[in-house]
């Protein structure tokens, strides 16, 4: 599993890129990356981190006597070059999940069906559907959408290793927006399954405190 964790922080008007706020005592990299392991402890993690904070995270993991095994390697100005040297240090034929560093809540029922279709179907990317009333912009109005026919993509996004490589040898292009978007850009089908809800990606205060009353309250 390859897990992108190149945030800044910006949203949240911090010093500390929000991949490394506490949330109930534990910064969330590393409740995301035990989440993963939860899910099932054969799965190899590569954190792809900016290169100007592996010592942070290093510290961290210190602090927090953190020693889940993870190999970190060293990011990208953009998500799209993350994951391709990521993907670099992965020689043997296997089936690689990409996974957004800030998505801690991630079930591992869902963890666990994205590698099993994309076992058998070369990929799998999670989805839920949204609850709220949906309005496309079309010329200079808006209308009406029917949002069953909308999907509001998660991850981790799972692939056959020769598919997702031979994707990434493509020159990036700013349509790329997540893997599923590389992949499809070769005409490849994306099989959906369903994600779970609370699979959140924190980008905002509000999201934290969310995130606060997950913990207590979230059972996988």
């Amino acid at each position: 599993m390859i897990v992108v964790a190149g945030g800044k922080g910006l949203r949240f008007g911090s010093s500390i890129p929000k991949q490394f706020l506490p949330i109930a005592g534990k910064p969330i990299l590393m409740r995301t990356l035990e989440k993963i392991k939860q899910a099932d402890a054969l799965i190899k993690i590569v954190l792809v981190l900016p290169k100007e904070h592996q010592d942070y995270w290093l510290l961290l993991c210190n602090e927090y006597s953190f020693d889940l095994e993870h190999k970190i390697v060293e990011g990208g100005d953009e998500r799209f070059f993350s994951v391709k040297n990521g993907l670099d240090c992965i020689n043997e034929e296997s089936i690689i999940g990409v996974h957004d560093g800030v998505r801690p809540f991630v079930s591992s029922k869902v963890i666990n069906n994205c590698f099993e279709v994309a076992q058998n179907n070369n990929n799998a990317i999670p989805a839920i559907k949204p609850i709220e009333t949906v309005r496309i912009k079309v010329d200079e109005r808006t209308q009406t959408f029917d949002r069953n026919n909308v999907y509001l993509i998660q991850t981790p996004q799972c692939f056959c290793s020769r598919t997702l490589k031979n994707a990434y040898s493509q020159c990036f292009d700013e349509r790329f927006t997540d893997d599923a978007s590389v992949v499809e850009a070769l005409g490849v089908e994306m099989n959906i399954i369903e994600g779970n809800r609370e699979n959140i990606k924190i980008t905002n205060q509000l999201d934290i405190i969310y995130a606060e009353t997950l913990i207590n309250e979230f059972k996988d």
